[in-house]
């Protein structure tokens, strides 16, 4: 027994302090959720999970059992990846485990020495922590600042330039200027998407933003793709010209030393896809309506799902998320570090009724004024 030694209790003290102290919590069924990034309400549909699981009870196995590169690439996976090229318009694609482990697979592999990365500033954390990887030599721009991203791109002399951008930004919900797309080919640079928060949102088939711009798929992009969010299910894709995936299932450690992805979520995520491209005017329509009532009920405009309402008071987010957690609300309160000013963030999605998000921007409004 004797004294319990606290290795990092400071830390947790420090954190504590300055408001930046977090927990989990058990989700509460009673709340209506506008906090997750299901933007499509896929997660509630009954029937794509009881297809789901009809389908794989007819297989002999129902886990990936290994790598995909030993013995665990399947069927299930073969055709999910040829319907996602086929949807977005790429020769080649692969499934893995999550767009953070995506991050990681694209930005550590293609980076090589004498390669130079170029990064949004506000680019996810996964792909910051996979700039850090190998002494890669990582140069950030400013937010969403096409002008500086040429710029340094211009000046460079890196045997390979990579840019990497988000479609739509997952805090601040603003979407990427078009302009990155003819930058990086005036400039012969590879420019990876990450479309964790506009694929299946944006665009004339819910595709994403290379759909919403339309935008003539080159071999230099490089589309990356989350199942957790808008699919409904779990796990990543990345999209891309053959021979660079060809590269990664050679070069990239969370493809080849993971298991391969699950069959169910795999099969899952195939099922949400042909449901967007079977309903896609009704969930464009669905999306449009709600775009409408942030605009009426909290005077914002907004590019996706994602409705950041700027606090700048870590405790003040924690206050206001617990006011409407008791009138059965759940939404985001997103603090420092992860943002440089705290703010209310407020999912729109379509798993929730457009009566409930009126009644929730018309709550929020009364608070923040």
């Amino acid at each position: 027994g004797g004294c319990r030694i606290m290795f990092y209790e400071n830390e947790l003290k420090a954190l504590k302090k300055a408001g930046r102290y977090r927990t989990r919590e058990v989700v509460d069924r009673v709340l209506k959720d506008f906090a997750s990034n299901d933007y499509l309400g896929l997660s509630h549909n009954k029937e794509l999970h009881t297809q789901t699981c009809q389908t794989l009870s007819l297989h002999d196995i129902h886990s990936s059992k290994a790598s995909m590169l030993v013995n665990g690439y399947h069927q299930i996976h073969k055709d999910f990846e040829d319907a996602l090229c086929e949807a977005n318009g790429f020769e080649a694609g692969v499934v893995l485990g999550s767009g953070f482990n995506a991050n990681i697979a694209l930005i550590e592999s293609l980076v090589r020495k004498g390669d130079t990365l170029f990064m949004d500033e506000l680019y996810h954390a996964s792909g910051v922590l996979a700039s850090q990887i190998n002494q890669i030599d990582v140069k950030f721009f400013k937010h969403n600042d096409m002008n500086e991203l040429e710029s340094k791109l211009k000046e460079s002399t890196a045997t390979r330039k990579i840019v990497a951008v988000e479609g739509i930004y997952s805090m601040d919900g603003d979407i990427v200027k078009k302009e990155v797309f003819e930058i990086c080919d005036a400039q012969n640079a590879l420019l990876i998407v990450d479309e964790a928060h506009s694929s299946g949102v944006i665009g004339d088939n819910l595709m994403g933003v290379f759909d919403y711009y339309h935008v003539e798929i080159k071999a230099n992009y490089i589309k990356m793709g989350t199942l957790g969010k808008a699919y409904g299910s779990f796990g990543a894709f990345i999209l891309a010209d053959a021979h660079i995936v060809e590269y990664l299932l050679n070069r990239a450690k969370p493809i080849i030393y993971a298991t391969s992805l699950s069959l169910y979520d795999t099969l899952l995520a195939h099922n949400s896809l042909k449901y967007i491209q079977n309903n896609t005017q009704k969930l464009l329509h669905d999306i449009s309506t709600r775009k409408e009532i942030i605009y009426e009920e909290l005077g914002i405009k907004v590019e996706g799902l994602i409705v950041p309402i700027v606090i700048n008071d870590n405790k003040k987010v924690i206050e206001i998320k617990d006011t409407l957690k008791e009138k059965n609300y759940a939404i985001g309160a997103i603090r420092q570090p992860t943002v440089p000013k705290a703010i209310i963030r407020l999912i729109a999605r379509l798993g929730e009724s457009e009566n409930e998000l009126r009644e929730l921007c018309q709550n929020l409004a009364k608070i923040t004024k």
